[in-house]
């Protein structure tokens, strides 16, 4: 059984140093063979020329005394012949703001979204190689709660364990303009411990934006999250209702590979085979969909309904048990004792993973939101977005998705051959 319709709601900044090696050589010198040289006449060196220090020049924003300031507004810094020493913003009482500077030094982001209708101080330090310093200070006042938001949702929680295939799924409702996406994107941030650079990437609309590696994520991964767009316009008069933040780590490494060819379903741990069980998927009427998925949402027992989406006669009302999302169009894997018979010879389904009771069981006790599914060998495709579909499309395919500038090191990249088979 399957195919239930379910829509619920939820930058990484990149700084690569590589160290340039200088090599060097020479000799120890030799009185005996200097003087067995021809003489020559003795010159003096030119001197060496040295470009003339940078004057040490700061510049800040936003202007003094500027007024409805968006809640996000960042402090901007640019700075010639030194660099950006100390931040210090205040709120009106004198209380310290938490916040840190983007890794390439063009301006400093407070911690959380700044309070609305309020004023604020900040005093920026610069300092140049030989210790000159600069400071340079503003004030400004943010805008009041503007009428028109932005729902947010991140799929993400603190202090739950993912599998290696979950992606960070943010959601935006309504969509995203196409013109807004880079100003969004740029406050999307993303830190993995130990890491591994990523890239986010738009769904077609604007609705949702993925984060992910070229590869899976490796096991014990911790994955720190703030995604803060709370005060952030989003579009024409529209601001970002709220920051969400999540901490999460990545568990072991499982995979499930169904193959329609002979209706079976692997399960690797770790690169080594645990389980097969026979499965029956999507009749030739309602296909399952072939692609690569994750296991999005679990529950142990829930009810199938769907009388109003495919009428009286091809509808149907079931109880269900051991259910693992795969798509928001409806695709599960699940329990499914009433086609025993046909798993490993014949697909009966609506569209789902049928397996065993046993067998559903056992996966709903082994798997973790976020566990990569892979599908082969049916008559229809996952569509792009349907479901989070991140790692369904090549790594080429995925970076231009990007509102951003892809990082030179991330843009020609070829994963690692999957070690299951």
């Amino acid at each position: 059984m399957g195919w239930i319709s379910r829509r619920t709601a939820v930058v990484a900044a990149l700084a690569i140093m590589v160290p340039l090696g200088l090599a060097a050589c020479g000799g120890d010198g030799d009185d005996r063979a200097e003087a067995s040289l021809p003489s020559a006449e003795v010159t003096t060196p030119p001197p060496v020329e040295t470009s003339p220090a940078v004057p040490l020049e700061l510049a800040i924003t936003p202007a003094d005394k500027a007024k409805n300031q968006p809640a996000s507004v960042e402090i901007g810094t640019k700075v010639a012949g030194g660099t950006v020493d100390t931040v210090k913003v205040v709120d009106s009482a004198g209380k310290e703001v938490a916040g840190a500077m983007r890794a390439d030094g063009s301006s400093w982001v407070p911690a959380k979204t700044l309070a609305f209708g309020a004023s604020y101080s900040a005093t920026v330090t610069a300092k140049s190689p030989s210790g000159e310093a600069i400071t340079r200070a503003t004030s400004f006042t943010t805008m009041g709660r503007p009428g028109n938001e932005t729902g947010t949702g991140l799929y993400l929680f603190d202090d739950h364990t993912y599998g290696v295939a979950m992606p960070v799924v943010v959601e935006f409702i309504p969509g995203v303009p196409e013109n807004y996406r880079a100003a969004v994107e740029k406050r999307l941030f993303v830190q993995t411990d130990p890491p591994q650079p990523g890239v986010w990437s738009w769904v077609k609309g604007g609705s949702q934006a993925y984060y992910r590696a070229p590869e899976f994520w490796q096991p014990g991964t911790k994955l720190t999250v703030r995604i803060g767009i709370g005060g952030l316009e989003t579009a024409p008069g529209t601001y970002g209702n709220t920051d969400r933040t999540a901490t999460a780590e990545i568990g072991r490494k499982l995979e499930m590979k169904v193959d329609n060819s002979d209706k079976q379903m692997k399960v690797f741990e770790d690169g080594t085979l645990i389980r097969t069980f026979p499965v029956s998927l999507g009749r030739k009427a309602m296909p399952s969909a072939s692609g690569v998925m994750v296991v999005m949402e679990k529950k142990e027992q829930t009810v199938f309904d769907t009388r109003e989406q495919f009428g009286p006669v091809e509808g149907y009302r079931v109880d269900v048990e051991f259910a693992q999302r795969l798509t928001w169009s409806g695709q599960f894997i699940h329990a499914a004792p009433w086609s025993n018979a046909q798993q490993g010879r014949e697909n009966v389904s609506h569209g789902c993973v049928n397996v065993s009771q046993e067998g559903g069981q056992w996966l709903f006790g082994k798997t973790l939101i976020g566990d990569p599914v892979t599908v082969t060998g049916t008559e229809d495709k996952v569509a792009v977005g349907d479901g989070w579909t991140a790692w369904n499309v090549s790594w080429d395919e995925f970076i231009k998705g990007s509102a951003l500038p892809i990082p030179d090191n991330l843009k020609s990249v070829t994963p690692a051959p999957s070690n299951t088979p």
